[in-house]
């Protein structure tokens, strides 16, 4: 493997030599970051010359961007991975560098690689300041040593490593996810036109995707505490699990089962994992064939896992008892559930699909859908070799004529009020009174 892994670094050095990285740092960054903001800048203003002149709408209720920003105030400074410290290091300046080659071709890691630059409420930047907010909010035993405690910001040094570790794992999944199956098999691997593009990208995700996975799990280690490792390890296991959940076309974008495979399970039936052992696996084959249950299942694996188990491994470093750990791992679970819903409901909230904009066929709006009109799955079968081949533009018409859209928004509502109930256990701080902003701040979106 490490042979492997050489042979990879020495292609990719061959095709662009990097000298002096420390000092091609911060141009590499402010060079890619800004051909990116053209990109998206060119896009806004195709779309305003469109568009007619309109009644300027009143701001929302609660801002997402003061929110947020109010939240990094309580824990003392801005806790995403991607800060200044992580982003003008020679690693990273590494990865920066052989992006910039890839502006402008379709690889997927392009798309991913936007979404953490600037869609501040898709990405997963937020995630390590909500396990902070979760620690400041619940406070830590009084035997923790001084020196182990930020008493600038009310939380402890571990809960902060432990807060770049939990985005470290989740950006190093969502690139790896990104790598491109170029089998001779594929279409992929049969266009020649792109295949070096495409073969350049999959090296680059990769690497950095390991990277990013390795550096987490030195840093987890460095935390010395076996139970918190078994959690953060297990969370780990959920992401290569949700892999394998139904059909995948050529390229493992998920589809959804076809209606009729499974009998419909009983609503009685629990989603989630067994809070003593958290080791077990979900029983998945429990809940196929319900729409919001195997929803649940799917994002629960996804991203519910280790955001919630990222929050009761911080309260277990903090020495908190065994229920306020389990609250805290609710806590976590309902709002990345909720999140996830208002993702999925986000691409429907337009009468007409936007220009080269797509969504998860595993949405929760095209699960609700199948079930209220079975006959919709003969339009998504036709994405069992690519995903593409999928009129997305006739789906987004059908979903909209039914009931998936209200349902979405009431499946997010039932999460958000969950995960609200939950902190009513936690004492009344301004770190509570941040996440309560936060959540209602991602209803307003």
């Amino acid at each position: 493997m490490y042979r492997a892994s050489g042979l990879i670094m020495q292609q990719v050095r061959q095709r662009t030599p990097i000298q002096a990285m420390a000092n091609k740092a911060a141009p590499a960054l402010i060079t890619f970051t800004w051909r990116l903001q053209q990109q998206q800048r060119g896009t806004a203003t195709s779309s305003m010359s469109t568009s007619t002149k309109q009644t300027a709408t009143p701001p929302p209720r609660h801002d997402w961007n003061r929110a947020v920003s109010e939240a990094e105030r309580i824990v003392g400074y801005p806790t995403s991975f991607l800060s200044l410290r992580w982003l003008l290091s020679d690693e990273i300046a590494n990865v920066a560098l052989h992006l910039r080659k890839l502006v402008g071709s379709a690889h997927p890691l392009m798309k991913t690689a936007k979404h953490l630059l600037y869609n501040g409420k898709n990405t997963m930047q937020a995630w390590g300041l909500i396990v902070l907010l979760v620690s400041k909010a619940a406070g830590h035993a009084a035997n923790i040593p001084d020196v182990e405690q930020d008493k600038s910001a009310g939380v402890l040094h571990s809960q902060r490593a432990l807060a770049e570790v939990t985005e470290m794992i989740r950006i190093s999944h969502l690139v790896h996810n990104s790598v491109v199956n170029l089998q001779s098999s594929t279409q992929a691997g049969q266009d020649a036109g792109t295949y070096d593009d495409m073969s350049f990208g999959n090296k680059i995700g990769l690497l950095t995707g390991d990277y990013l996975l390795g550096h987490s799990s030195a840093e987890l280690a460095n935390l010395r505490n076996q139970e918190v490792v078994e959690l953060i390890s297990s969370a780990v296991r959920d992401f290569s699990e949700s892999e394998f959940i139904g059909e995948r076309d050529e390229q493992n974008n998920p589809l959804p089962y076809k209606p009729g495979t499974f009998q419909m399970p009983s609503l009685n039936v629990g989603v989630d994992f067994n809070e003593h052992d958290v080791m077990a696996p979900m029983p998945i084959a429990q809940v196929l064939g319900n729409p919001e249950q195997e929803w649940e299942c799917r994002n629960i694996l996804n991203a519910g896992s280790l955001l919630g188990k990222s929050c009761q491994a911080s309260l277990k470093l903090a020495g908190q008892s065994e229920t306020m750990q389990r609250q805290a791992y609710r806590f976590g679970k309902h709002l990345a559930l909720a999140w996830q819903a208002c993702l999925d409901a986000e691409p429907f909230q337009c009468p007409t699909l936007p220009l080269d904009v797509t969504f998860s066929l595993v949405s929760a709006p095209v699960l609700f859908h199948l079930e209220h009109d079975p006959s919709l799955y003969a339009q998504l079968e036709k994405g069992k070799q690519s995903v593409e081949n999928i009129d997305y533009d006739k789906v987004h018409k059908a979903i909209l004529a039914g009931p998936a859209l209200a349902k979405t928004k009431a499946l997010q509502r039932k999460h958000t009020e969950a995960a609200l109930s939950v902190l009513q256990h936690f004492p009344a701080t301004d770190a509570r009174q941040a996440l309560e902003n936060i959540i209602l701040a991602m209803q307003d979106l």
